[in-house]
C-alpha cells in the first residue's frame, strides 16, 4: 500500500491515489483521495478494501507519516493485520507496489494529452 501524488488537482478536488497491490494475485486497486491524512486513508481502506475482499493477514507499507501513525497502528491491531514496513531509503523492499506507482504514472502522463485544460486546475 503506497500513495501517489500530489498530482494535479482535478474538479473533484482530489490530488493524491491511495495503491493497493495485493502481493499473491498482483489486483491493484486505486483510490482518489483528497488528502492523505492517516484518518483519510484509513478510511478509504476500510470502506474500499475490507468491506469488499475482507480483512488481509498483513498490510506493507512504507514509513509515510499516516501508515505510521496512531490511529493506523490501532486500526491494524483492532483488525488483527500484521503491519510491515519497507526500510527507511529502501523503496525496493516496496517493489510491487512502486511499479505500479510507475504504471499509474506513465499511464496518466499519456491521458493527460487527451484531457481538457479545463479539467486540471
Amino acid at each position: 500500500m503506497d500513495i501517489l501524488g500530489p498530482l494535479p488537482t482535478i474538479t473533484s478536488g482530489n490530488r493524491y491515489l491511495l495503491v493497493i497491490v495485493d502481493c499473491f494475485t498482483k489486483w491493484v486497486e486505486a483510490f482518489p483521495l483528497k488528502n492523505i491524512k492517516a484518518r483519510t486513508v484509513a478510511k478509504v481502506f476500510v470502506s474500499q478494501i475490507i468491506s469488499k475482499h475482507g480483512v488481509p493477514l498483513e498490510v506493507h507499507t512504507d514509513q509515510g507519516k499516516n501508515f505510521e501513525s496512531k490511529l493506523f497502528a490501532e486500526l491494524m491491531d483492532l483488525l488483527g493485520i500484521r503491519k510491515t514496513r519497507t526500510t527507511a531509503l529502501h523503496p525496493q523492499s516496496d517493489g510491487q507496489v512502486e511499479r505500479q506507482l510507475l504504471y499509474i504514472l506513465n499511464r496518466m502522463d499519456r491521458l493527460s494529452d487527451n484531457i481538457k485544460p479545463s479539467l486540471i486546475i
